[in-house]
């Protein structure tokens, strides 16, 4: 049966708009409108079983105090967390996590990593960048903040709307975007659509992060004024060898350093720390 082309587009729009009413929600504490349609619970499943296999195949370091000292710092987070959400009484984000700790023997690099429903990972090359207690936590804020904003989600369920819509875009182009990739060895449409609208949503998420990471580490007690000291030390590290922002799923470490800055005093006032009782 042939449908004609204005009534198609009229039942994708619907479908579409369908998808968007019933699966808007917000993150927490910034407010900002998210669009989730991959269930979280499926996502923190498939986390759990990469991390094992993590665990099994990366050099894990024997360096116990300092691995310690970043569960402390978890716990501290976790708490505080799970308290102010209590008492804003707010729905906790982190309910459903299944908080696990290691640290990877790398010194070659400078990450640390929060996968959904808390399973986190520190590289000891990133010691060299946090230097102190409240540096590491300052990084490890922004890390658990991916995971409490549930960016992971988000990003899941906005790959799967542009997979789907660049299939309809070819099916009404009849075969012209996959003729163009085919032409040039190319995933063009993939190129545009990371550079023209993932990119850009991925910045936000990474600045999301580290402003909820510092009310997070202010929360539980610790410094957030180091925090533009990472960013300045991690600066120097990259030597200029970082890309153009509007290439990057990061802000530059300039426009980065100036937000935290402008946030740093008002967080000190509006989140400080929570006696855990």
């Amino acid at each position: 049966m042939k449908m004609n082309r204005r009534k198609f587009l009229s039942y994708v729009g619907c479908s579409c708009c369908g998808i968007f009413l019933n699966s808007c929600s917000t993150a927490p504490i910034t407010e900002r409108k998210q669009l989730k349609i991959i269930p979280e619970a499926k996502l923190n499943a498939q986390a759990a079983a990469i991390y094992e296999k993590i665990k099994e195949k990366e050099k894990l370091s024997k360096d116990t105090k300092t691995l310690d000292n970043i569960k402390d710092i978890g716990k501290r987070m976790e708490a505080s967390i799970s308290e102010y959400f209590y008492k804003e009484n707010l729905e906790d984000p982190t309910l459903n996590f299944d908080w696990e700790y290691i640290l990877i023997e790398n010194k070659k690099v400078r990450n640390a990593w929060c996968m959904p429903g808390g399973k986190i990972a520190v590289y000891t090359g990133i010691l060299d960048v946090t230097k102190n207690t409240n540096g590491l936590a300052a990084v490890m804020g922004h890390e658990i903040a991916h995971a409490v904003a549930k960016h992971s989600v988000e990003r899941a369920s906005r790959g799967a709307l542009v997979n789907t819509g660049t299939q309809l875009i070819d099916i009404l182009t009849g075969g012209k975007l996959s003729q163009v990739n085919r032409a040039t060895g190319m995933n063009t449409i993939g190129m545009l659509s990371q550079l023209g609208l993932m990119n850009p949503f991925n910045r936000k998420q990474e600045s999301e992060a580290d402003y909820l990471g510092m009310i997070f580490s202010s929360l539980s007690g610790y410094d957030i004024r180091e925090t533009v000291k990472i960013w300045e030390r991690m600066k120097k590290f990259n030597k200029g060898k970082t890309p153009p922002e509007f290439m990057s799923t990061h802000p530059s470490a300039d426009n980065r350093i100036k937000k935290i800055n402008e946030w740093t005093n008002q967080i000190i006032l509006d989140y400080p720390p929570i006696n855990i009782s």
